[in-house]
């Protein structure tokens, strides 16, 4: 049976405070049914939904989407908000993201980008030559609509210094993740409810002998089963990134959750960078791009620089 949507009005105080967040996370459900949370950028829509875009670069979270709609949207890193107090939001829902690529910054894709311009500086540099040699499927954006069915909020964790975070006790060496997860003070839990749908919320992990020890807020209700820990990172002007995943299975023992984990993904700069991870990058995302294209027949869109351009602050070339 469809939920009934929930409406969030870009001019309540809920409204603006997800529009003030720089990123949120977005978990979907892998074709295993393991949830899986990523760091991205949205925009909140008048009517109330929430766009989330996607290069071709990196589709996965579009083709989870088309085959699974159930996903989960949690603002929990207020990092340049601006925000003095801020809560982690989280909205849950279902996304359709239609098989159509767009180039034209018009519309709700316009004021995305538009946006993402004024935070992100650097990004104002890929449309210049020669950037643009490289950069044009970053602008090839697939659109997800998320129309919320749930909304909560609650307090951020309370965190202390990182040498108190997950990986830094003597018991977790060895672990999966543990030199990546020790540099973090808190972490995102992707996990399932008992229908099987995405539960996210921002907490804090400690490595033990077996997996880490995750501490999950009183009124969240996670199953036992798949389930992964984000961690990512952006800096005032929404750049240095930095994420990381690890994926395994959250287990209950004696009351406690853990989860032990199996895989490490580190997508784009690693946590110890190599002066070949750009040159990674980039020949990995165009790869995915000329794959998108040939599997459907379709011709390399050509992207309107000039429209772009026209997007950037006044006075601002780079």
């Amino acid at each position: 049976m469809q939920q009934p949507s929930v409406s969030i009005a870009p001019g309540s105080l809920l409204g603006a405070a997800i529009s003030a967040y720089r990123t949120c996370e977005l978990a979907t459900l892998a074709k295993d049914g393991t949830p899986v949370a990523w760091p991205t950028s949205g925009l909140l829509r008048p009517d109330g939904t929430i766009m989330i875009t996607t290069s071709l670069g990196y589709p996965q979270k579009a083709f989870n989407v088309r085959r699974d709609p159930r996903v989960a949207l949690l603002f929990s890193d207020p990092t340049a908000s601006g925000l003095t107090r801020p809560e982690q939001i989280l909205v849950r829902g279902t996304a359709d993201c239609p098989d159509e690529v767009h180039t034209e910054p018009t519309g709700d894709l316009g004021a995305f980008w538009a946006q993402m311009f004024q935070r992100q500086p650097v990004s104002r540099g890929y449309l210049d030559w020669p950037a643009t040699m490289f950069t044009d499927f970053y602008f090839m954006r697939l659109l997800i609509t998320v129309t919320p069915t749930e909304v909560s909020t609650r307090p951020l964790p309370t965190t202390t210094a990182v040498t108190g975070s997950a990986g830094s006790a003597p018991s977790g060496e060895g672990l999966v993740g543990a030199e990546v997860l020790a540099t973090y003070p808190s972490v995102v839990l992707a996990t399932l409810d008992a229908g099987g749908a995405p539960l996210l919320v921002r907490t804090t992990a400690t490595a033990g002998v077996d997996g880490y020890r995750v501490v999950v807020p009183d009124g969240l209700a996670p199953v036992e089963g798949p389930a992964s820990l984000l961690v990512h990172q952006h800096d005032a002007q929404l750049w240095n990134l930095h994420n990381a995943n690890v994926r395994g299975e959250l287990v209950r023992d004696a009351g406690a959750w853990t989860l032990r984990p199996r895989r490490l993904i580190e997508p784009a700069a690693r946590h110890q960078p190599r002066r070949t991870d750009s040159l990674r990058t980039v020949r990995s995302t165009r790869a995915a791009t000329r794959r998108y294209l040939r599997r459907r027949g379709w011709k390399r869109p050509t992207i309107p620089w000039a429209a772009y351009r026209a997007l950037r602050p006044e006075g601002s070339s780079r």
